[in-house]
């Protein structure tokens, strides 16, 4: 699958959103997802830790199927099984998942992979590992995670963005209002999961963000 040059191409894009069945029960993942690209986000990470593999499978593959229809790119979180058995665009793998440079390894060249760093160390080694961008933070408190680092702040996220020579995206706390600072810290884009997943309106959550990003 030769899409590497396309797809890194677009990691421009700077709206993430992660889709979830933990906090909230409302909607499925492909349901999250379409609702989320409506409102104009251009990355689905989809997020489920708990289930069957069958029925984690299932909503996955649904997912994956929603993204393509509004061409947005598929990023799995974690689960580099998942990842490869629904052809996902990429993964996401956090500092206690598999070696970033194992999945690199397994994944190939041609599929984006994204790593969770806490400090501008783990950023660092990151990129050397093979990671296409960083998701930095928590540079605001969340409640999505049950032990949260420490929380980094606009200066660290800064600081993480000056370390690396690619894309840095902001996870943890946003709102449209920190997003917006985000970028003015340094950031590429920002990750947002709560904020739109428990929305009264999920796709009206997105399009706030999306906005926050285009004047940023």
């Amino acid at each position: 699958m030769p899409m590497r040059r396309e797809q890194l191409k677009q990691l421009t894009r700077q709206l993430h959103v992660l889709t979830d069945f933990h906090f909230q029960q409302r909607y499925a993942h492909d349901a999250l997802t379409n609702l989320a690209c409506e409102g104009g986000a251009d990355v689905i990470q989809f997020r489920q830790k708990h289930g069957s593999i069958r029925m984690i499978f299932q909503a996955c593959r649904d997912a994956r199927i929603a993204c393509e229809q509004h061409d947005a790119l598929f990023i799995v979180n974690d689960r580099l099984d998942l990842a490869l058995a629904v052809n996902a665009d990429g993964i996401h793998v956090g500092q206690t998942d598999l070696p970033a440079s194992v999945v690199r390894a397994v994944l190939g060249p041609d599929r984006i992979m994204g790593v969770t760093a806490t400090t501008v160390a783990q950023a660092v080694n990151a990129e050397q590992d093979g990671a296409d961008y960083i998701g930095f933070g928590p540079v605001f408190a969340t409640s999505s995670k049950d032990n949260p680092d420490s929380v980094k702040g606009l200066q660290g996220l800064r600081q993480a963005a000056e370390a690396v020579g690619i894309p840095v995206i902001a996870i943890a706390g946003m709102t449209p209002d920190r997003a917006a600072s985000a970028i003015g810290h340094g950031a590429h884009g920002v990750a947002v999961m709560s904020a739109v997943t428990n929305a009264t309106d999920p796709r009206e959550a997105t399009r706030r963000f999306r906005e926050a990003l285009e004047r940023a």
